[in-house]
């Protein structure tokens, strides 16, 4: 844990038929009843915080790298036949929106030998394995071994993300076809290291579809259109058109097609506290309600 942090430690979980937990890794909720040919996911609501991860913050200021209870938003989609994949990981710990290679070498104690493709998000200190929670609050006060690096990807980076592939892959196959819905939250502004900047106001969502590469456009605009007449403000792939799993996964030609959903953290959470706030049960039945609309839509 990190040093006087109170992180929490492993816990093994258990449910029913329904419900299958890799230990610390994820827990996949399967459908109630048939399957529709729609998945989501969200790699970025996981709290259970390693006992190895040696982080010099508190886990209070850990907690504002979540996107906290994405996963208690959308927990009731298997009662419309959605299946649900959510990390129980932090991102903090290791980002699966990342790509492996995606490292910030002044992180580490030793040299890594293997070639590494460090984006513009490790530049910003937001990479694979973060060197910030947000600018100023810097997560280590040490080196990191490689082999603790390695460590993360091959128990948790690695697992998450087959297990989705499979998931989304098994929906295709059933159907033709699959509708793979990718769920995070956001700051409810910008700040020095996200696209838009410090200070910028951002909409109540913000779908991301690779600027029309990751999903047909019927997608993009059925929910763009059931959250706008919700009342919400909707933008599209602007701060965010999605990232490394939205670049590996989608394939509409292949029917699969992802978009991705970022919520405002305003509509829900005490972004400070790292709580829900009094729109939380309200977000959730409209969350709800788009679930029940997509798969009405692409059944």
């Amino acid at each position: 844990a990190g040093r006087g942090s109170g992180l929490v430690p492993w816990v093994r979980a258990t449910g029913g038929d329904r419900r299958m937990i890799l230990e610390g890794v994820y827990e996949r909720l399967d459908p109630e009843g048939e399957p529709e040919p729609v998945v989501y996911d969200s790699p970025h609501s996981g709290r259970l915080y390693p006992a190895d991860f040696g982080s010099a913050l508190p886990q209070k200021l850990l907690r504002r790298a979540e996107d906290a209870y994405v996963d208690e938003l959308i927990a009731d989609a298997p009662t419309l036949g959605v299946t649900v994949l959510h990390a129980l990981f932090p991102r903090a710990y290791i980002d699966p929106n990342r790509s492996e290679d995606d490292i910030d070498v002044a992180l580490l104690k030793e040299p890594w030998h293997a070639p590494l493709a460090p984006s513009d998000k490790t530049r910003l200190g937001i990479g694979l394995i973060r060197r910030v929670v947000q600018p100023g609050l810097d997560i280590y006060d040490r080196k990191l071994e490689v082999a603790e690096a390695k460590q993360r990807i091959a128990r948790y980076h690695r697992p998450y993300l087959a297990e989705l592939e499979r998931v989304v892959r098994a929906a295709r196959e059933r159907c033709g076809r699959v509708w793979h819905i990718h769920w995070h939250s956001m700051k409810s502004q910008g700040n020095a290291a996200t696209p838009d900047g410090e200070g910028c106001a951002r909409p109540d969502f913000v779908l991301g579809d690779l600027h029309g590469a990751a999903c047909a456009p019927e997608l993009t605009q059925t929910v763009r259109g059931f959250l706008a007449d919700h009342g919400h403000r909707v933008a599209v792939n602007d701060p965010y058109a999605g990232a490394a799993i939205l670049r590996g996964m989608a394939n509409p030609a292949c029917g699969i097609h992802c978009l991705q959903i970022e919520i405002s953290r305003a509509l829900y959470l005490d972004e400070a506290e790292v709580v829900r706030s009094g729109g939380f049960e309200g977000l959730r039945a409209t969350v709800r309600a788009l679930t029940r609309h997509l798969t009405t839509t692409f059944a």
